[in-house]
């Protein structure tokens, strides 16, 4: 890549992610600094977002940049016919930084090799969500005092979750355990158990989502199964709810055990858990507005005193 585009977690080293991670308490303490000022951010969503692209809008608005962009392709150019080849040369013309989230796997590599301006991937298909990773670990970190040595579960779509992905990408710097409670038709894919083996990185596989498991967890993180990665909607109905949290399965969990979720939620989590002090899924969402101030300074080469 000819400039600093954030495609996949990989991208960030572990100096990277914890640079990032300073930069993003620095925005928690104070977010509205005038640091993009004479700058335009492209937003393009050729995929439905709500958390994701309001907290990389709200991040530029308060950093005093411009947005412009869409949030449905169906009123781009691309409805037409236009390649994204094409869409990408032509928003560089008018924007310092594209924020782009694509159904396709590799769209956001692909617009990387093109584009003459960063891209950072707010999500492609089922691949990589490398923001969602940043705000998911400064999620962990500021709930937990460190990155070190943490049990980490992860239940629910662990082979369509692109959180789920970067997630075990990005916490592999700090010699974590992670424990994969997912059906069959949903375990965790086997690039990531390799990927895991490669370096060391103890895991266990479940299928039931036992008391064991969650009392030993530090970091319980749920996500949703996901019915647009489903082409057929009767496995999707077969798993949609094998699983949900309810508060009452943390009576015997550990007092720093914080349930985490990219959200948006459907039935996974009880309503209940949200009463509960080891909720921590909306906070978490915050913290994205934060961790996102943070990769656009960044990816622009912006410093902050």
């Amino acid at each position: 890549m000819s400039n600093k585009s954030l495609v996949s977690i990989t991208d960030y080293s572990k100096e990277d992610i914890l640079r990032i991670l300073n930069l993003t308490k620095k925005f928690d303490e104070n977010p509205n600094r005038r640091l993009l000022e004479g700058k335009v951010c492209a937003t393009l969503f050729f995929e439905p977002s709500t958390r994701t692209r309001l907290s990389f809008e709200t991040a530029v608005n308060r950093l005093g940049g411009r947005i412009i962009g869409f949030t449905d392709a169906a009123t781009t150019s691309s409805s037409k016919g236009e390649t994204l080849k094409d869409t990408i040369l032509m928003v560089n013309n008018y924007a310092d930084i594209i924020i782009m989230r694509h159904h396709l796997e590799g769209a956001a590599r692909y617009a990387s090799e093109v584009s003459s301006v960063p891209i950072i991937n707010a999500g492609d298909g089922a691949n990589q969500h490398p923001t969602q990773t940043m705000l998911d670990i400064y999620s962990i970190y500021k709930t937990q005092g460190t990155l070190e040595n943490l049990t980490i579960t992860m239940v629910g779509d662990l082979k369509y979750g692109r959180t789920v992905h970067s997630l075990i990408i990005g916490m592999s710097h700090f010699n974590p355990t992670f424990h994969f409670v997912a059906p069959e038709e949903l375990r965790v894919p086997d690039t990531y158990k390799k990927f895991c083996d490669e370096r060391g990185i103890k895991y266990e596989e479940h299928i039931n989502f036992s008391p064991d498991v969650i009392n030993k967890t530090d970091i319980l993180y749920m996500t949703r199964v996901q019915r647009e990665r489903f082409t057929d909607l009767m496995e999707y109905e077969k798993v949609k709810n094998v699983y949900i949290l309810k508060k009452s399965m943390l009576d015997g969990s550990k007092d720093n055990l914080r349930v985490l979720h990219p959200l948006p939620r459907v039935n996974e989590i009880d309503q209940d858990v949200d009463d509960s002090p080891k909720a921590y899924y909306f906070e978490q969402a915050k913290n994205g507005m934060f961790t996102r101030e943070a990769v656009i300074c960044d990816a622009l080469n912006i410093h902050i005193d």
